[in-house]
């Protein structure tokens, strides 16, 4: 990067001063990983330059032989992952990919169903901040508060609930929620109500595709991603159909007249409907992600991510935290911090002084606002990317706990990140500075 140093130094200093807090800290947040440095040149080659709206051999600029090649080994490369018939892989992002779902299969005004944002959901599943709240009218389920199913999905209340409000859709999905879905009950529910079901896998793609998780696909109309998080793949996101099926909206191509594929919804329904011209280098990286989540390795990796939070989850346990749900079947613990006398917002910060970065965030039954919090998300893909095992994160679960233990103490936050730092320097992440 030495041109970017040269003409650019102030840049060059914040990104510089970035890898190195990636490289010395602790990452814990559920939503984020690292990618390899081929994801991370692919990202970074002249394919940003070009313009390639529309699909490979169907593109409404020249020149695009090329990005054609890519974007179809990244298509390819997804159905093999997810053993699924259809993918587009152009989405900028989860939320660009899931109101592409909003705009394929609701009309404003229509109902649907989803996930309650404070007990686990999305913002992009009907938070009335959100367009999935401003132009439909959205219905929430949630988890139970105590009971054999405290902090889970009661499946017999989602049911009752789709009889009641009988939506067009149903979404399943969040980015809080650390249990497995039920999707075959979710699509027995759809089906009786007449609705479609549409699954948001963000979080769980990766463990889904290493086939440790329930899969989506038998059982969902459409399936939608971001590329990052589990995955492992660059920041954009993609929508997925198991197996394609005649749209029953009754539309006609208008120069032909044949009735249309979803697949063909979902594609227009991403351009021209959402977005404009893909990002070519974004999806280049994409492809790069997918083949190495093809190999063997990848599951182990799954498997890993999976027996890191189970400890995770024990050790917090263990030092009289509460989880929601009492642990964790993917990739996430969801810490209840009421018992503690502290806030998200607290913890958060606390935690940070030490090099330890992880996201306040809501609990079920919350009465605190968003920018406070009675809760803290805590994720295991990047540091399992990193190389760290039960024995490590149980180990981390220790130095959080000295410091939220004795939150006024800065001698204790001092000593922490100096071990923090001892244990990075263990498993090395980007071996090279940018310049």
């Amino acid at each position: 990067m030495n041109d970017l140093q040269k003409n650019d130094p102030r840049m060059y200093e914040a990104i510089q001063q970035e890898v190195d807090r990636q490289n010395e800290g602790l990452e814990l947040i559920a939503s984020e990983n690292f990618v390899s440095r081929a994801v991370l040149q692919a990202l970074g080659s002249p394919l940003t330059n070009k313009y390639a709206e529309g699909l490979p051999g169907k593109r409404y600029y020249g020149g695009c032989q090329h990005v054609d090649t890519a974007e179809d080994l990244a298509r390819e490369r997804a159905k093999e992952l997810f053993g699924c018939e259809w993918v587009n892989v152009q989405p900028h992002s989860g939320a660009s990919a899931n109101a592409a779902v909003f705009l394929t299969l609701m009309k404003p005004g229509d109902t649907f169903l989803g996930l309650d944002l404070s007990h686990g959901g999305h913002l992009t599943h009907g938070s009335p901040v959100n367009f999935s709240g401003i132009l439909y009218e959205s219905a929430h389920y949630g988890v139970e508060r105590d009971g054999p199913l405290a902090g889970r999905i009661d499946m017999n209340k989602v049911r009752d609930l789709a009889r009641k409000q009988k939506p067009r859709m149903i979404s399943i999905g969040a980015s809080a929620y650390s249990r497995d879905f039920d999707y075959a009950a979710f699509r027995d529910i759809a089906d009786e109500v007449g609705a479609f079901l549409w699954m948001d896998m963000a979080h769980t793609a990766g463990l889904i595709a290493a086939g440790l998780l329930n899969d989506p696909m038998p059982h969902c109309h459409i399936v939608s991603t971001t590329t990052h998080k589990t995955l492992r793949g660059p920041r954009g996101g993609m929508l997925l159909i198991g197996k394609d099926y005649e749209n029953p909206f009754g539309k006609k191509a208008p120069a032909s007249g044949r009735v249309k594929r979803m697949s063909e919804l979902f594609d227009s329904a991403v351009f021209p409907g959402t977005q404009g011209g893909p990002l070519m280098h974004v999806i280049a990286a994409k492809g790069v992600s997918f083949r190495e989540a093809l190999q063997p390795d990848f599951v182990e990796y799954g498997k890993q991510i999976i027996a890191n939070a189970k400890a995770m989850a024990k050790a917090f346990l263990d030092r009289g935290y509460d989880l929601v749900s009492g642990g964790t079947d993917n990739h996430l613990v969801l810490i209840d911090l009421r018992s503690k006398g502290l806030t998200g917002n607290e913890a958060e910060a606390a935690l940070q002084t030490a090099d330890i970065t992880v996201n306040k965030n809501m609990v079920p039954f919350d009465e605190t606002s968003p920018f406070v919090t009675s809760g803290m998300r805590i994720g295991t893909p990047a540091m399992t990317t990193r190389g760290f095992g039960e024995a490590e994160f149980e180990w981390v679960v220790e130095l959080m706990d000295r410091i939220l233990s004795d939150m006024g103490n800065g001698d204790v936050r001092r000593h922490v990140k100096e071990e923090v730092r001892a244990l990075c320097s263990r498993f090395p992440l980007y071996d090279f500075a940018v310049a």
